[in-house]
């Protein structure tokens, strides 16, 4: 049985016991909701894997508490990392580079390189000092689903599975970590996430697309389908002719769409991106609950956190 706990003192003490005897805990960031382990407990983290039914090629992030802890993840880092470390952690910024012999295989999924970040939550800065050690963390849902921004969200896709949920409320950016590293010096885009890639670029200069020649993902979230509701969604332009229909839903960007839908949800009426960004998956679940057999999705511009949500709303559609 899953225990679900308030995100209090008490609870943050619970669960980092539970971490440190090899338990796995989700626990809400200002992204999205993480599954955790001990980052450096390979048998902890092969829970990771067995609960979310994830394969054993999709690397995990390793979260920490302080820039000084994370960066003895790494056995190198470039200067250009180390402006992004000190200008954007803690934040929604997730770092890939060559990996401290002390990280598990399985956390990078055998790759040299491991993916870090120092998360901004405050909960989920307390549990990591609480429990004293790295956590592996990806996001606490089915593998492919959509993403949890509640610890509602959480207990419907997983319950049974961690040891303790933390209740934290919902998610404050409401989409993953942005997702960088280097090639011979040059930042790359793994994913774009939660911390604009024009903020990135102030402090660094251009940054590259990936390669598509990957023949495995070098950071979680990469990729072809993802983050999915359990019906088919299509992506359309807004204003499109689409037919109303009882047994369709529809993602808004900014206004409502004529006619009977099955359900509506939009998702800034004033066409604030990070507004539309921090309820971009609580409105995908409730129109995947809705009995609806598609998703109509608009896009979105694809500036500023427009770039996260469309890449999730892509993977979705894939």
């Amino acid at each position: 049985m899953t225990e679900i706990l308030k995100a209090g003192k008490a609870g943050i003490r619970k669960a980092a016991a539970a971490l440190k005897r090899g338990g796995v805990v989700a626990f809400p960031t200002e992204t999205v909701y993480g599954l955790g382990a001990d980052g450096l407990d390979p048998v902890a983290c092969a829970r990771i894997f067995e609960i979310k039914g994830r394969p054993h090629f999709d690397p995990l992030i390793l979260h920490e508490c302080s820039a000084a802890r994370a960066k003895k993840l790494f056995s190198s880092v470039p200067p250009a990392a180390e402006r992004l470390m000190k200008k954007f952690w803690p934040g929604p910024l997730t770092l890939v580079l060559p990996k401290a012999k002390a990280v598990p295989d399985i956390v990078t999924a055998g790759l040299g390189t491991v993916a870090v970040r120092v998360p901004a939550g405050r909960h989920a800065l307390a549990l990591i000092k609480a429990a004293g050690r790295p956590v592996a963390a990806p996001s606490a849902n089915r593998f492919g689903a959509l993403s949890p921004t509640t610890a509602a969200h959480v207990k419907t896709q997983l319950d049974g599975g961690p040891d303790i949920i933390l209740d934290g409320g919902k998610t404050r950016i409401g989409v993953e970590s942005t997702i960088i590293t280097f090639a011979r010096g040059v930042p790359v885009l793994l994913r774009p996430g939660g911390l604009p890639l024009e903020e990135i670029e102030a402090v660094v200069g251009p940054v590259s697309a990936p390669s598509r020649r990957a023949a495995r993902p070098a950071a979680p979230g990469c990729l072809k389908k993802h983050y999915a509701p359990q019906v088919k969604l299509r992506l359309i332009t807004p204003g499109a002719a689409v037919r109303p229909s009882a047994s369709a839903a529809y993602l808004a960007f900014t206004g409502r769409p004529a006619g009977k839908w099955a359900a509506v949800k939009v998702l800034s009426p004033s066409g604030d991106l990070r507004e539309a960004a921090a309820g971009l998956f609580g409105a995908l679940h409730a129109l995947e609950r809705s009995g609806a057999r598609v998703i109509y999705a608009e896009k979105v511009p694809q500036h500023g956190l427009g770039r996260a949500i469309m890449d999730r709303l892509r993977r979705a559609s894939a």
